[in-house]
């Protein structure tokens, strides 16, 4: 028989409170790990066929999460991560590359981290940890928004939205050069770097600083992997040089199945094919063959990712740390399925060739190399769900959750959760503070009942979780979801779905459960007026808003630049014509 519904509110909100650590038991440390743009089956204990044993030995371990909901672009993930407070309230509702004029001018729409917001490592900092970044932040790179200004003592930075992982330089236009910072300061990177390599390398180097002193930690590791440009070294990648030979459709109904197999979704749940999906047999044997590659390396850097937590867990246990260590391992969003080449076209393949990047077969992955794996495997790294970054579809929302530690017990939680619940959830396992009423309150739970089996859920029935990005916009409440996502990919309706029963939102409830459809749009309407939601331009697209932004950033040099060209060929032209005149 369930409890009344204030018996069940009440217990909640005492277990969102956090409970201090006994004088005489030592705080944990934690250890709290960002994948980026990895999808939902990207690792072995979620799906997939990439050797991950460090992470699946962390999934055996502890808990394992079928039903956690990320932001479906990096920035407003991070911020909400390291903060528990909903985007449109911490200044980041979307990336700032992204960001169209007419939202510029809002207070939360600054695209950094708003200073009304306190960081997990500040709680955690005040609490008696020391505190540790290494990786990517897109929080702000302005002196007093970097992360050593957030509550971090030691940090090594890249400020930007991504940049090369073999070496200093920068993956798209928009961006002068890659912008590292060490402990505030302007860095510059090793020759000999490896992103997933280095950042291990430099959060060994900060837990190492201060061993002895008796103090727990809390390290931040946010790596670059997956996202674009797709690097790996040589020897992760040809270990799947022959995996991905028989395509996408293949290799996402693969992953399904093995997600059924290991409970992740219903053993009944069916899945859609994407329209961006091209036809894997009507391309030409040399696409095949480049595409499979593509992927390849994608597996590779995936698998040299684990390899390096790997690395990290090896080391915290020859130490003596790992056994009060807590690990969280997560994901920003779903995959990248975009093409920026294909995109924008000759433009970036011109710059991309004055820079030194190339797509070459034979070094696909390597130093100087620039690829990506596209739609079609984008849409398997997501596998069983629909869509992929930037949507509001599951693929672009639902990613892995892995919690292992001392206290926590093993199992697989369908639990709804949401990337809010992160904060709470460390303040609790450390006995850390909540913000002062001062600050913005922190809006995620507490995953703690669930961590320790005292509970299956930490949401009532009638609790929802609003969201919105870019114009693509969800509401989650209970089993079900509305979802609206913009063309070109989604066809701008709201839907309707059980996500417990039919994650892979196959089947529209729009219809046939109208008056919950009314009901929870009711509910959505309250969110967008709660938190300040602005509408986003008519046209909207959130790769071509990147586009113009860029264009706009870099106008002086573009506008020099286009100048000596015209000059150039007005100076050719005059040559012309007077050797013309003297024929």
């Amino acid at each position: 028989m369930r409890k009344p519904i204030l018996l069940q509110l009440l217990s909640l909100s005492l277990a969102t409170v956090a409970l201090p650590v006994a004088a005489s038991e030592r705080a944990p440390n934690i250890v709290l790990i960002l994948a980026d743009d990895l999808g939902f089956s990207d690792i072995q204990s979620y799906g997939s066929e990439i050797n991950t044993p460090a992470l699946d030995t962390l999934a055996q371990q502890g808990m394992r999460f079928s039903n956690y909901h990320t932001a479906a672009s990096c920035a407003p993930t991070r911020a909400m991560l390291l903060t528990g407070v909903d985007s449109h309230r911490n200044g980041v509702p979307n990336i700032p590359e992204a960001m169209p004029g007419s939202q510029r001018s809002a207070p939360n729409y600054q695209g950094v981290l708003s200073k009304g917001v306190v960081t997990v490592a500040t709680l955690l900092r005040d609490a008696g940890y020391h505190t540790y970044m290494s990786g990517k932040w897109h929080l702000g790179k302005s002196p007093d928004l970097l992360p050593s200004q957030r509550g971090f003592d030691r940090t090594v930075a890249l400020a930007d939205t991504g940049a090369d992982n073999w070496e200093q330089r920068p993956y798209l236009p928009m961006y002068k050069a890659a912008n590292w910072y060490a402990d505030g300061e302007p860095h510059t990177l090793p020759e000999d770097f490896y992103s997933s390599r280095y950042l291990v390398d430099k959060a060994i180097e900060f837990i190492d600083s201060n061993r002895d002193d008796g103090k727990p930690f809390f390290s931040y590791l946010a790596f670059q992997a997956v996202h674009i440009p797709v690097q790996a070294p040589r020897e992760f990648t040809e270990r799947y040089l022959d995996r991905y030979e028989k395509g996408w459709t293949e290799l996402r109904a693969e992953r399904a199945r093995r997600a059924r197999e290991l409970g992740l979704v219903p053993p009944d749940a069916d899945f859609l094919t994407m329209p961006t999906t091209a036809d894997w047999n009507a391309l030409s044997e040399a696409e095949r063959r480049h595409y499979a590659k593509r992927m390849a390396v994608y597996a590779g850097m995936i698998e040299a990712m684990d390899h390096h937590i790997g690395r990290l867990i090896d080391h915290l246990k020859a130490i003596g740390e790992y056994d009060n260590t807590v690990f969280v391992f997560t994901s920003d969003n779903g995959p990248e399925a975009s093409d920026p080449v294909g995109q924008i076209g000759w433009p970036l393949q011109l710059w991309l060739w004055g820079t030194g990047y190339n797509r070459d077969y034979d070094t696909l992955g390597e130093r100087s190399s620039f690829t990506v794996i596209g739609p079609g495997f984008a849409s398997a790294a997501a596998s069983p769900l629909a869509y992929y970054k930037f949507y509001a579809g599951e693929g672009g929302m639902r990613v892995p959750l892995i919690i292992a530690g001392p206290g926590i017990s093993k199992g697989l939680s369908p639990a709804l959760t949401y990337v809010t619940d992160i904060t709470p959830t460390l303040l609790a396992l450390s006995g850390a503070r909540t913000p002062a009423p001062t600050f913005e309150p922190i809006t995620g739970k507490n995953l703690r009942p669930l961590l320790q089996g005292t509970r299956e859920d930490v949401r009532t029935e009638n609790d929802v979780i609003g969201y919105e990005l870019g114009g693509n916009a969800a509401l989650f409440k209970g089993d079900y979801k509305i979802v609206l996502n913009r063309s070109p990919v989604g066809d701008d309706t709201w839907r309707l779905f059980n996500i417990r029963r039919d994650p892979g939102e196959t089947r529209d409830l729009a219809t046939a459960e109208r008056e919950r459809l009314q009901s929870m749009l009711a509910d959505y309407n309250a969110y967008v007026r709660d938190n300040n939601v602005l509408p986003v331009p008519d046209g909207y697209d959130q790769r071509r808003q990147v586009t113009l932004n860029s264009i706009r950033a870099r106008s002086p040099e573009l506008t020099l630049g286009a100048g000596a060209l015209l000059l150039g060929i007005g100076g050719t032209i005059a040559v012309w014509q007077r050797r013309r005149k003297r024929v």
